[in-house]
């Protein structure tokens, strides 16, 4: 009898590392930075299959209220079975999101059914391989672990979390350690040691083991987002979560309130080349190029321009003998940088808040 699994898809982020053009309203998994699908449709599509060992269901799709009307037309637009939509009153991290998820998934599909939760902004190219991974760590996940998936690290960076595994475990491994965002000569070291993955944030779980090792833990916020969901006013494919009920939750992340804490933690390596797309450079890296290896979207003329990713929304935009830049240009804002410099995109948000230009953000 195939597993059931529920892709639960976490879309509440603003992506502000991608300012000017990711904005709370229109954040990047809304956008089409790749090909002519948004990420947000890739991470439908990508677990839109029928057959096999696994029984996908129709996605549920996690995110803010002025995110709605953008996801429900472009996952319309797929002409898949029906998604439902999840209205959080305000973002509390991952970790609320997997115990909504956990309920909503045990009402609907039973206790022992799987979720897959995932990000709605990453890039996975080779979606078979994602898919065997999936199957591979379902195993564990019927078994009762809380599994995540594991990346093999090309390079030591600061940006990602870092996952030592332990021992041989079905498919995959126990979860010996989590490392969250260490400096560059921590990772070079997690490197050359062997035994490290980046952590994608892509997690499988079936809801009973879940629940519990959230009451275990968690208990005021698995109470909180059991009366969420209850509480919750629904119009059919819409559920929004109850405001006073979800506002007691701590915003947390999974990692932290969850993986960190259960002794049920395993990791299974991927199958396939990933990529966050948490910065201009990683858009770089994953995008096409021309023969002088640079990125262009949107109306833009290159002249004697390397290594560069230049996007236009609107105006027309010309670079002339430029190496390694970002430059974006919206209807509103223009963002210029070394490529090299653009996780420092924050500091230009963290001054929008400061000068109150919500309308920029």
């Amino acid at each position: 009898m195939p597993i059931k699994v529920v892709p639960v898809i976490m879309s509440g982020g603003s992506g502000t590392r991608l300012w000017p053009l990711s904005r709370k309203a229109m954040p990047k998994q809304m956008h089409a930075l790749i090909s002519d699908l948004t990420l947000i449709q890739h991470t439908i599509e990508r677990v839109a299959v029928d057959g096999g060992e696994l029984d996908y269901a129709p996605p549920i799709v996690i995110l803010n209220e002025s995110q709605l009307n953008t996801a429900e037309e472009q996952v319309a637009k797929l002409g898949l079975d029906a998604a439902k939509f999840v209205v959080e009153p305000e973002g509390r991290n991952t970790a609320p999101v997997a115990a909504v998820a956990a309920e909503l998934v045990a009402k609907e599909h039973g206790e022992d059914a799987l979720v897959l939760l995932m990000p709605a902004d990453h890039h996975i190219e080779d979606e078979a391989g994602f898919r065997a991974t999936v199957q591979r760590a379902s195993h564990l996940g019927k078994e009762g672990r809380i599994v995540t998936f594991g990346i093999r690290p090309t390079e030591p960076t600061t940006g990602f979390g870092y996952i030592q595994r332990g021992d041989v475990l079905g498919d995959g491994y126990q979860v010996a350690r989590f490392t969250e965002k260490p400096d560059i000569e921590t990772a070079a070291g997690f490197i050359a040691q062997g035994d490290y993955y980046w952590n994608a944030g892509i997690f499988l779980f079936n809801c009973e083991t879940l629940k519990a090792e959230m009451q275990r833990h968690e208990a005021d916020m698995m109470a909180s987002c059991h009366q969420a969901v209850e509480r919750g006013e629904t119009d059919g494919t819409v559920l929004r979560l109850d405001p006073s009920s979800f506002a007691r939750c701590r915003s947390e992340s999974f990692d932290y309130a969850m993986m960190e804490k259960t002794d049920l933690a395993a990791v299974v390596p991927a199958d396939f080349a990933w990529s966050d797309v948490g910065s201009w450079s990683a858009l770089w890296d994953v995008s096409a190029k021309d023969d002088g290896e640079n990125v262009a979207r949107g109306d833009v003329i290159l002249e004697g321009a390397k290594n560069c990713l230049v996007m236009s929304t609107g105006v027309k935009v010309g670079v002339i003998g430029c190496q390694d830049l970002v430059v974006v240009v919206t209807e509103d804002a223009v963002l210029v940088t070394e490529k090299s410099h653009d996780q420092k995109v924050k500091l230009i948000v963290d001054a929008l808040k400061k000068e109150g230009r919500l309308d920029l953000l």
